[in-house]
């Protein structure tokens, strides 16, 4: 078969992961056999965001190949989707009028967290090739905090005033509508760009054409400023559900709007840190898997040394019991068994308050009452594990006060762990550590140390006189 003849598969995918494969593959294997032309047919009916993964998916030495195959328009809306890793390969693999075509016409928050990602010196010298407008507009955005609504915003936005007609809002809308991030808000602004109100596109057209605006503005807009954190933005557009939120400057004028499309963005990379950091691994903000593998290895030793040497309290508490050990060996084969049940329940306490804290559901001036409510859930869990416990302990060990003993340290360790869990994420959070991070170390480190603390003085108390 002719290689510019080649037929693509007829096969009709089931669902989006399908397709998405489907349309890699077929894409490798054109580009394989050099039918571009049939590569980029490929393409034509495939949404961005899929061409985009489709492309990470390659070689590398076929990226840029496949990049090059789309038209100008798609070409900007598909760098937008890639990962930074390969927007940076394709950056220094493409010509420097090529990537200024593409960065110049980029939205402004998309081309400031490319910016982000990008080594200073590239991203100076793009900048100063860009045109007069993008370069301020961009500076501005890279000028605001890096975690901050200001930085995440875009100034692409229709505002209006409230003396015009509905007909003249319709008219702005149809002019501004290619060069606006979203079309489905009007923002309302005095003279001096103060934010009013709001109008959404339903209330425009269900209004008559010669209406004011005034009428149907609804006031007292929610709205953000270019300082606050971005979490608390994506927490706003979440509650009311917006699909894009204002944002003003500290004299109130309204600078920009934050879409909800990129508050999704920001949800995901919040929620991927939060698990990273309960697993005690720092992830930077960076793409965890395209790390390089010292840098990967050097951020996750530290709290594995951290845990190393804190464990050795529990080392010197064995030590310190020693006789009951000798006198009593069943004693030891259970230690492991209290300490991981124990670090299991300050898991789930810790867990769910982090969790709690991160989505507001709990509050910090309410921390003793949900510090209460998981230690009264330890109590009852350790009275249902203790018992299976104490009767398997017997099973094993043969003996009543062995197995009296792995019960009663049992309920005190999940209790332990219960309240431990719970409150240390509030004390981390009340003095600005970041809880999810530092509570898993010290979570199990006093599990640990307590634990097994616990254990050994309850048996040497019960078995103390009788070994």
């Amino acid at each position: 078969m002719n290689d510019n003849n080649t037929e693509l598969p007829s096969v009709q995918p089931t669902t989006r992961d399908a397709l998405r494969q489907l349309v890699r593959s077929q894409l490798q294997a054109l580009l394989e056999q050099n039918n571009l032309p049939g590569a980029k047919a490929l393409l034509v009916p495939v949404q961005p965001a899929d061409i985009a993964e489709a492309i990470e998916g390659l070689p590398q030495t076929m990226q840029a190949i496949a990049f090059r195959l789309l038209s100008k328009e798609e070409a900007i809306e598909v760098y937008e989707y890639l990962d930074s890793s390969i927007q940076y390969a394709l950056i220094e693999e493409f010509k420097r009028q090529d990537v200024l075509d593409i960065v110049d016409k980029m939205s402004p928050d998309d081309r400031a967290r490319l910016f982000d990602e990008l080594p200073a010196k590239v991203v100076k010298r793009i900048l100063e090739q860009l045109s007069p407008e993008e370069r301020q507009t961009t500076s501005l955005l890279l000028g605001y905090p890096p975690d901050s609504a200001g930085r995440m915003m875009t100034p692409e936005y229709i505002a209006v005033k409230e003396n015009m007609t509905i007909k003249n809002a319709l008219d702005r809308i149809r002019n501004l509508a290619n060069v606006s991030e979203i079309i489905y808000y009007l923002y309302v602004t005095d003279a001096y760009r103060h934010l009013i109100g709001t109008i959404s596109l339903r209330d425009l057209v269900v209004s008559e054409p010669e209406q004011r605006l005034s009428e149907i503005t609804r006031r007292e807009p929610v709205f953000v400023s270019t300082e606050t954190d971005r979490e608390e933005a994506a927490r706003l557009i979440q509650r009311y559900d917006f699909l894009a939120l204002p944002v003003v400057d500290s004299e109130q004028r309204l600078v920009g709007i934050i879409t909800v499309d990129d508050v999704m963005d920001v949800v995901e990379a919040e929620t991927t840190e939060d698990i990273y950091a309960l697993g005690g691994v720092e992830s930077g903000g960076e793409n965890y898997f395209q790390t390089n593998i010292f840098t990967v290895a050097r951020k996750r030793v530290v709290w594995l040394l951290i845990l190393l040497i804190t464990n050795t309290a529990t080392s010197a508490v064995i030590r310190s019991r020693e006789e009951i050990l000798e006198q009593v060996v069943a004693l030891a084969a259970f230690i492991p068994l209290l300490i991981d049940t124990g670090g299991n329940v300050g898991a789930q306490s810790s867990t769910v308050v982090i969790r709690g804290l991160n989505i507001n559901a709990i509050r910090v001036g309410k921390a003793w009452r949900t510090i209460g409510r998981e230690t009264i859930a330890g109590g009852l869990l350790g009275i249902m594990l203790s018992i299976a416990v104490t009767v398997w302990a017997y099973f094993l060990a043969g003996n009543l006060l062995v197995a009296i003993s792995v019960g009663v340290s049992l309920l005190a360790i999940t209790i332990l762990a219960s309240f431990a869990g719970s409150a240390l994420p509030f004390l981390f959070y009340r003095v600005g550590f970041d809880p999810a991070l530092m509570s898993a170390p010290f979570i199990t480190t006093a599990v640990d140390v307590l634990g097994v603390l616990i254990y050994l003085t309850v048996a040497q108390q019960l078995l103390g006189g009788a070994a």
